[in-house]
């Protein structure tokens, strides 16, 4: 079984809409392209990384369109070269373009349709794609979830756990990392078990 591996960049409060530029998801949200003014050499040294041994991309339509309209026409680009070369899955009820080489719409039943590839594949990465990734967290159908928290807030905007998140145990798999510019990648892995609660006046008599 292969592993499922989500990418997220937020802010502080947690908004993921749109960090990539104005056009991205514009409807009723201002600030599209946040992430630009906040990125530099280390935070995208941490992001390239974390792409190591991806072998399947799983996207939402919205980030399949942006990618699909853009990655083909890139050249002498690491990611271009990756993207391009490896199986994207894209997770639609409609009828999308899938004229980017290597493109599969997932079937109607998305949560079988994912356990399937994760069966096909080492290494999958979901980019983005919030409604998607709303489903994996609720569905628990993910092993890893890079965060990239970015020093601002917003107060507008999706979230990257919004409701129907459901409670679930998450552990730190590594120690976090802070670039120049004050963004924290945070690596976790999915749990065993969901969360437990305690009284603090116990831990006092202690």
């Amino acid at each position: 079984m292969g592993l499922i591996h989500i990418e997220m960049f937020a802010t502080l409060d947690l908004v993921g809409q749109a960090p990539g530029g104005p056009e991205e998801d514009p409807e009723g949200f201002p600030f599209g392209g946040w992430q630009a003014p906040l990125m530099d050499e280390e935070s995208g040294a941490q992001v390239e990384a974390a792409y190591q041994g991806t072998d399947a991309l799983l996207l939402g339509r919205r980030t399949y369109d942006i990618f699909a309209g853009y990655w083909p026409r890139q050249k002498d680009n690491d990611f271009a070269t990756l993207f391009n070369s490896i199986p994207k899955y894209v997770a639609s009820h409609g009828t999308p373009d899938l004229s980017w080489e290597g493109s599969t719409q997932l079937g109607p039943d998305l949560v079988a349709a994912v356990r399937e590839i994760r069966d096909r594949h080492e290494h999958i990465t979901v980019v983005g794609s919030l409604d998607l990734v709303q489903t994996l967290l609720r569905e628990k159908l993910f092993d890893r979830l890079d965060l990239w928290l970015h020093p601002i807030t917003l107060g507008v905007g999706k979230k990257v756990f919004d409701a129907g998140t459901v409670p679930t145990n998450i552990t730190l798999l590594a120690p976090p990392v802070a670039s120049p510019r004050g963004t924290v990648h945070l690596r976790y892995g999915l749990a065993d078990g969901t969360p437990a609660t305690g009284d603090m006046a116990e831990l006092d008599q202690r």
